[in-house]
């Protein structure tokens, strides 16, 4: 078994011959019992390397959520959202709102929710990608980093608008989210409101065709109230 790789089996085999339950099965209920042990195991490992992979900025769960803090978070609208539903229909969700009110944290919980689904998730921070993308076509692999973004059923993207964007990382986002418009999700945190976001990107034509697809048919949720993190 361990050969074979099939690990999740070895040990709930081990465990029956230790305590010889494997004598009170018949063979149909061993046969099952050890193929049911094999597929836990690997979706159990299949879950964490998506979530190593996705690199969160918080370990956050939905169960997690603080609603009790007045800051404008429907807690229907986040729970109809743990199915990812969201993600099956290719919307996006645009979170905004002051620093602290827990942008990051919700979009953490989300995408962790959506790898315990089995989906692929990558957590990135506006700012660093677009200096690795510079730097990716520079040393010729930027294809090949557009190409993983674009296989992620869930991007999100951190602390967007916090500077002005040059003509490089203007044309590195429109491809990205043209690439996934109406084909893959994204969520969006940033501490301006989509109306700003014009500013922020420039180039009239560029911005409206990056804002078109990423606004309309997405679920926004605008984030209000004093910062969380010095209420803890």
């Amino acid at each position: 078994m361990n050969q074979l790789k099939l690990f999740g089996m070895h040990q709930a085999f081990l465990g029956l011959v230790e305590t010889k339950g494997d004598q009170k099965l018949t063979q149909d209920e061993l046969i099952n019992l050890l193929l049911q042990a094999e597929w836990e195991d690997r979706e159990n490992r299949k879950i964490a390397r998506s979530l190593r992979n996705a690199r969160f900025r918080y370990q956050a769960t939905l169960e997690e959520i603080n609603y009790v803090h007045q800051r404008n978070l429907d807690k229907n609208q986040v729970l109809r959202f743990s199915d990812c539903s969201f993600i099956e229909r290719k919307e996006n969700i645009l979170i905004t709102g002051p620093t602290g009110v827990g942008k990051s944290y919700l979009a953490s919980a989300l995408g962790h929710q959506a790898c315990m689904r089995t989906y692929r998730v990558v957590y990135l921070n506006a700012q660093k990608l677009f200096a690795r993308l510079k730097v990716a076509k520079a040393d010729g692999s930027y294809p090949r980093e557009i190409d993983r973004i674009e296989k992620q059923d869930l991007l999100i993207l951190d602390d967007f608008g916090l500077q002005p964007l040059d003509m490089a990382n203007r044309m590195a986002l429109l491809e990205i989210i043209e690439d996934r418009h109406e084909r893959k999700s994204t969520i969006i945190c940033s501490q301006l409101p989509p109306e700003k976001w014009h500013e922020v990107i420039g180039e009239s034509t560029v911005a409206d065709a990056i804002i078109d697809r990423l606004y309309h048919g997405s679920h926004k949720i605008a984030l209000t109230g004093p910062t969380m993190r010095r209420k803890k």
